[in-house]
């Protein structure tokens, strides 16, 4: 398995131990300040000082010239897949490369298939040129459990295991669910994901589910595919979610694509779908054509502009948002699907730095027990994204990106496109 895992990542030598980002603005994402002409030194996978002042380097050290540039923690893939490690023609490490080509530095991979603990351990180790992945195992779902009793044992061999958290998908009925919650509580393992139907959203927050991705249960118990939503209502579970310290994981830019409302030519046109093979945008777009016909017209409008409305809610309503996409998804190319994102949590009335933040320091506050990143400073993880211009002015400016760094391996812009070309000829070919 572990040389099966080598063979699929894209090869990039590693850097020196020691790196330095010489006279960068830095966001450090502690406040919305930009500090100006910093040195941000780098020492075996962490950042070791941020100063003006830059103290006499070992020989041999990687010199990164941030003249003009942005230095930003990071970001992450809140709600990402990571192929099957067995998966054909490359999948696995070209799925890898290009979340990191678009300056994502953490994954939580949100369905467990086999091989995908031993990748997590590659990536921890810098074995691979790979984000930092925390996983869900295998889904728990209505075909996967068909009793309270095999919740109860699929959580416990789960955690056995050493998944990160649980993946809950439609399908489970509430007894399930609950034996389900219950016994996660007990074994100490976080569950997050869909939201059953037989559950609902208000008996999922008070079992103790953290993440709520694709803002579902919102919609169904605000019946906002029928017209606008009710205001108190809404203020009342935007209230009962924040009380709950409940996470939001939107997926808005996908949700559009799947209730059909961007033009399947404009969908076809994305530059991205270069790395993507024929025969995957040939069935997203026959999936595509399959679901115009089962959705009601009007109650697709009412769904996508009640979801901005919701989640304009839940983030005035204090509700912590997490950055994700559930890319690759139809239409969705890891990564590339990151800055489509971004411009619907602006439509949400998310500024530039809120909206970084939900993928730097909401999820180094998500991860805080297992690790120390989301911000520049002394002591956290070097994940880092230098870019040619200041995200803080336009969010869209996170795609101008120069180069990554993970757990201090650099990648430089040329690094990145030489890989991101491999991965095109392949597809070409």
């Amino acid at each position: 398995m572990r040389s099966l895992i080598l063979s699929l990542l894209v090869a990039v030598p590693l850097s020196a131990e020691v790196v330095v980002f010489r006279d960068v603005n830095v966001i450090s994402m502690t406040s919305p300040k930009v500090l100006a002409k910093q040195n941000v030194i780098v020492r075996d996978g962490v950042i070791d000082s941020v100063s003006t002042r830059l103290t006499k380097l070992p020989d041999g050290t990687k010199v990164v010239d941030g003249t003009g540039k942005f230095l930003i923690p990071g970001l992450a893939e809140m709600h990402g897949h990571v192929p099957p490690v067995n998966a054909p023609n490359g999948a696995t490490g070209d799925t890898l490369f290009l979340y990191v080509a678009s300056g994502i530095t953490t994954v939580r991979g949100m369905l467990g298939n086999e091989g995908q603990l031993a990748l997590r351990e590659q990536s921890k180790k810098g074995e691979i040129v790979a984000p930092n992945l925390y996983l869900a195992g295998p889904s728990f779902n209505g075909q996967s459990i068909n009793s309270p009793q095999e919740a109860i044992d699929k959580v416990r061999a789960q955690k056995k295991e050493g998944w990160d958290l649980l993946k809950v998908h439609p399908g489970l009925t509430r007894d399930e669910y609950d034996a389900m919650a219950k016994t996660a509580r007990a074994e100490g393992i976080r569950f997050g994901g869909h939201v059953p139907a037989e559950v609902g959203l208000e008996h999922a927050i008070t079992m103790g589910q953290e993440t709520f991705d694709h803002i579902d249960g919102y919609v169904e118990l605000l019946e906002g595919d029928k017209g606008p939503v009710d205001e108190k209502k809404l203020a009342a579970i935007v209230k009962r979610s924040k009380d709950a310290g409940v996470w939001i994981v939107p997926t808005s830019a996908l949700w559009e694509v799947l209730l059909g409302t961007i033009p399947l030519d404009t969908l076809k046109a994305y530059s991205e779908l270069k790395y993507v093979s024929a025969t995957a945008v040939e069935q997203w777009s026959t999936a595509f054509n399959n679901r115009l016909q089962q959705t009601p017209r009007d109650a697709v409008k009412n769904i996508v502009a009640n979801r901005t409305r919701i989640l304009r809610a839940l983030h005035e309503g204090g509700v912590k948002i997490l950055m994700g996409t559930d890319a690759p998804q139809q239409f969705s190319v890891p990564g590339f699907s990151l800055h489509r994102e971004l411009l619907r949590m602006r439509d949400a009335g998310m500024s530039p730095y809120e909206i970084l933040e939900s993928g730097t320091v909401n999820v180094g506050a998500y991860f805080a027990k297992q690790d120390a990143f989301g911000t520049i400073e002394p002591g956290k993880r070097a994940d880092l994204v230098l870019l040619h211009a200041n995200p803080l002015t336009d969010i869209a400016n996170v795609a101008k990106i120069d180069g990554v760094m993970v757990r201090g391996r650099w990648l430089s812009r040329q690094d990145l496109d030489e890989g991101l070309a491999r991965i095109a000829a392949k597809h070409a070919r």
